[in-house]
């Protein structure tokens, strides 16, 4: 029996190992929703025992089967856009490129905190748009739903109809360099990291 115990338990990425208690938490490499504890990514399952409580830790093989989870920052390509909803392909979780990508879509409701009713999904995104958004718990297999309605959160990266890099000019609009052309997004506020290392 002893020697059964040594070999290791291999998961894959989202699958459910336990429940979430008082007893077992979820580390490095998991996730917790809906009452249970969840792998991020493909590795082996190693628990750590503690006096009262045991948590489970998943240990990747590769940093590239890592999955999307419940709260993390991911950048994603617009594909597609109607009056509800914008699909889009994760590209990155936090600042890792994935090996693969992922399915998202942004809903109508979670474009921004405010005024929700009065949204336009075709005034927020436009396809070929770059954004980041916050991923939220899952209610669908296979396509995770996103979050903007953060300042921080929506589109980074667009281009004009001329296909040059347009400019964020207010929360709402982004301008064409070339063209002085506006058009409405719904703009990340992104902080200038570059700024901030030149400075010092």
């Amino acid at each position: 029996m002893g020697e059964s115990q040594e070999e290791p338990i291999i998961c894959i990425p989202g699958q459910r190992l336990c429940a979430a208690d008082k007893t077992n938490i979820a580390g490095q490499g998991t996730y917790e929703q809906l009452g249970y504890v969840y792998s991020k990514f493909a590795g082996t399952v190693k628990v750590v025992k503690e006096k009262d409580t045991c948590t489970v830790e998943v240990h990747g093989m590769t940093d590239q089967s890592i999955v999307p989870a419940p709260g993390d920052i991911v950048t994603a390509m617009v594909t597609l856009v109607n009056q509800r909803l914008c699909k889009c392909i994760i590209k990155c979780i936090g600042d890792i490129v994935l090996s693969r990508p992922y399915r998202g879509i942004v809903r109508r409701e979670d474009v921004r905190a405010t005024e929700k009713d009065r949204i336009e999904m075709y005034k927020s995104f436009r396809p070929g748009d770059i954004i980041l958004a916050r991923v939220l718990p899952m209610t669908e297999a296979h396509t995770y739903q996103l979050s903007t309605a953060e300042n921080e959160l929506g589109v980074v990266i667009a281009h004009s109809e001329e296909g040059v890099s347009m400019v964020p000019v207010s929360w709402t609009e982004m301008q064409c360099p070339k063209t002085l052309i506006k058009e409405l997004r719904k703009v990340a506020k992104v902080v200038p990291e570059e700024v901030i290392l030149q400075n010092e």
